[in-house]
């Protein structure tokens, strides 16, 4: 975060249900629609439109339903691996059974959701290499994520999509699963005002990656 501090105000939160969020007991289920409506009261009781909002993965989501329902909130939009896989079949045949593997997972250990999620959208090199503090964060999180699941599949219209028209940076990182390529594929074909940048890695790319910094950069000058 220090990067993106540096260029101006940076607010950071957890979402819905997520780590030091609240979230109800029992946590059946939510979706994106409410992700973005917190974003929405978020930034309203910041002041913080129009902000730069950076999305990755879910995030991304949360991103472009913000932005569909509270345009004036958004001055741009970086989208790290959106996961709309609504607009790909080939990308939702990859989502389904892994949605059917999280919830299987809920039914026999909650605490295992995270990892589950974890080593199937970003590699089990990569979740070896995450710190304790990190795979303990996850593993808190199950009933959020679970609950994400149980939500409806994210959904835009290709007209939607083609309505907005802030500056967009769609990134999408080599070495992530095929779906979230072509789905970054996808919207790059229906955003007017958009760029694309594909960067080493996987999945959780950097939301201070220098492809994002210099995209802000040009952003805030303009």
């Amino acid at each position: 975060m220090p990067e993106l501090a540096a260029r101006g105000r940076c607010v950071v939160y957890d979402r819905r249900g997520c780590y030091r969020s609240e979230r109800p007991e029992p946590y059946e289920r939510t979706d994106v629609t409410e992700h973005g409506a917190d974003a929405a009261a978020l930034i309203d009781a910041l002041g913080a439109a129009p902000a730069i909002v950076i999305g990755r993965s879910h995030g991304g989501e949360t991103a472009l339903d913000l932005v569909r329902r509270r345009p004036e909130t958004a001055s741009a939009l970086v989208l790290l691996e959106a996961a709309v896989l609504t607009l790909d079949p080939e990308a939702m045949a990859w989502a389904q059974p892994l949605k059917d593997r999280i919830l299987a997972t809920t039914e026999r250990d909650m605490g295992a959701v995270g990892e589950t999620f974890l080593r199937a959208v970003a590699g089990d090199d990569a979740w070896e290499s995450f710190p304790s503090e990190f795979q303990e964060m996850f593993a808190g999180n199950g009933p959020a994520i679970a609950a994400e699941f149980r939500g409806r599949w994210f959904e835009m219209s290709e007209d939607e999509l083609r309505s907005i028209t802030q500056p967009t940076l769609i990134v999408s990182a080599k070495d992530s699963p095929e779906a979230f390529r072509r789905v970054s594929s996808r919207m790059a074909e229906l955003l007017p005002n958009c760029e694309t940048v594909r960067v080493e890695g996987g999945h959780l790319v950097n939301p201070a990656h220098p492809e994002v910094l210099e995209f802000i950069d040009r952003v805030i000058v303009a």
